[in-house]
């Protein structure tokens, strides 16, 4: 299995692939894109430099909503690499010690495991259809399936064979039974037991034969029913396992909250005779399939594979995105609250050097995981930031804030742009928008006006103004149905224009 997918992208496909959902920011798109292909680049070199070789972490620095975090869970997402987003604030929530640092990695071993075991069972599900099938017919019709079947037919001879001698020998003929009364002599016993079973083999009735191809009938005939979806919605009895949730141990600071975890649910598992409840339940197939399916899928993939390929992953591939990184900077002087931000520099400087960490699936070495560090640093600067913490974070890219011509490209350009989503809602209910030109034009020149006067929010104003747009239209929209409703600048301007002009409402609505 290939550590990364689309390895073999350039860094100006790389480029175009992010423009599909972020406008603007080309400097920012450039560097991590480099960032990218220098690790494919890394995986061709021989082992020996291999190692030496270090990524070149990144640094943003830009007001927020200018695309920070987008980037960083697109590129992710692009190389198919694990990826885990992080709050540097989180690690001072509590206290001076807040969560441990160190969770970060585990948080990112688990996404990869899931990550992992998600593809091999995808592989393996095909495989699986077949035994899901079994099992649903077995539900459907108790006591038909093969297995079954051979044991009934089995224990029925058993009881035919323990019926007693005298059964079988009265349905017998005197005259058909010869006695060697040389064998009576030395041995002294008939064998009145091997001559029964011999019996009961010869005598299998025609109705137990007639039984069985009447079972079998029933269940080619009931997966049929199964495959053409006929029997989706009918209920059947199922013994369902749960395992039992560890309740959030978030509330107690410091130590490694995965190894507490771990040991409390070690005692479930003893208490619960194995950490398995089964409990008996009336659903339908629909959802005994699903539920077959998962439990079938995890009996079927390799846990040990999967750690270890996850394991290599995170190791190899991996991207941590620390959000918010400004807001533990210090600014002058350390003290009170201050005294917390510089401890969790120090905490996460050894994880970004790299160091080894222990998880439940093994020990991580975070040398070669990349991180991505963003902040608007409107207060602090990033030469706020520790001086060995600086120096983990090689590349340094200023996002720049948005303007009128980029907002309205953000409404109509990506993907799955604003304008598309909000059309695509009222769609649903049989109400099509139609948004002039003008109205683009005048939603971003207010978007962009609204953020110089007041907080400058950057493409998250959009959300805002279209929300209050179309407001009226969305409570409605069950009595538009068939519809066809043109949204101008006039219509914009009567939802908007009052509030954007008075600051105060501005500050607080828009």
């Amino acid at each position: 299995m290939e550590i990364t997918k689309n390895t073999e992208l350039t860094p100006k496909q790389i480029v175009e692939k992010l423009d599909s959902y972020i406008v603007g920011q080309e400097k920012a798109k450039r560097a991590v894109a480099v960032a990218l292909r220098n690790r494919f680049r890394r995986l061709k070199l021989p082992e020996e430099m291999r190692d030496e070789v270090a990524p070149k972490n990144i640094l943003m620095i830009g007001p927020t909503g200018v695309g920070k975090t987008e980037i960083a869970r697109r590129l992710a997402k692009l190389c198919g690499a694990p990826f885990l987003k992080v709050e540097a604030t989180k690690y001072t929530e509590v206290g001076y010690v807040g969560r441990d640092v160190e969770s970060m990695i585990r948080d990112l071993m688990s996404v990869g495991y899931n990550d992992v075991k998600a593809e091999m069972e995808e592989a393996l599900r095909e495989k699986s259809v077949s035994v899901v099938e079994e099992k649903l017919l077995d539900l459907l019709l108790p006591g038909t399936g093969k297995k079954t079947a051979s044991k009934n037919a089995k224990d029925g001879a058993g009881a035919g064979n323990g019926a007693g001698a005298s059964g079988v020998f009265q349905q017998v003929s005197p005259t058909e039974i010869t006695i060697d009364l040389n064998k009576i002599a030395a041995d002294g016993v008939i064998d009145i037991n091997a001559q029964n079973q011999t019996l009961a083999e010869q005598q299998k009735t025609d109705e137990e034969k007639a039984e069985e191809e009447r079972n079998n009938h029933t269940r080619e005939k009931f997966r049929q029913m199964l495959r053409d979806g006929q029997l989706e919605d009918r209920e059947v009895e199922m013994t369902v396992h749960h395992q039992p949730q560890m309740p959030s141990m978030e509330i107690i600071a410091g130590g490694s909250i995965d190894d507490l975890q771990n040991s409390m649910q070690g005692i479930v598992n003893m208490l619960n005779g194995g950490g398995r409840r089964s409990k008996k339940r009336m659903i339908s197939i629909r959802e005994a399939r699903k539920i077959i399916t998962e439990e079938t899928l995890d009996g079927m993939v390799d846990h040990d594979k999967v750690c270890e390929e996850a394991k290599k992953r995170v190791e190899q591939s991996g991207i941590i995105f620390i959000d918010e990184i400004d807001k533990i900077a210090v600014h002058g002087e350390s003290h009170g609250q201050d005294v917390s931000r510089e401890g969790v520099q120090r905490d996460i400087l050894p994880i970004v050097e790299g160091s080894n960490v222990n998880t439940k699936y093994g020990v991580v070495d975070t040398t070669h995981i990349l991180f991505i560090a963003a902040g608007a640093f409107s207060v602090a600067a990033p030469s706020d930031l520790i001086p060995e913490l600086q120096g983990r974070f090689p590349l340094r890219v200023e996002l720049e804030s948005l303007h009128k011509e980029d907002f309205k490209r953000i409404l109509t350009e990506p993907k799955n742009s604003l304008v598309k989503q909000y059309t695509a809602l009222l769609e649903t209910e049989g109400v099509k928008l139609h948004f002039a030109d003008e109205a683009l034009e005048r939603m971003s020149f207010i978007a962009e006006d609204v953020n110089a006067r007041s907080e400058n929010i950057g493409a998250r104003r959009l959300h805002t103004i279209l929300e209050k747009v179309l407001d009226e239209i969305a409570f409605d929209a069950d009595e538009h149905s068939g519809e066809t409703i043109e949204i101008d600048a006039a219509y914009i301007d009567s939802k908007l224009n009052d509030v954007a002009k008075n600051e105060d409402l501005s500050r607080y609505i828009l």
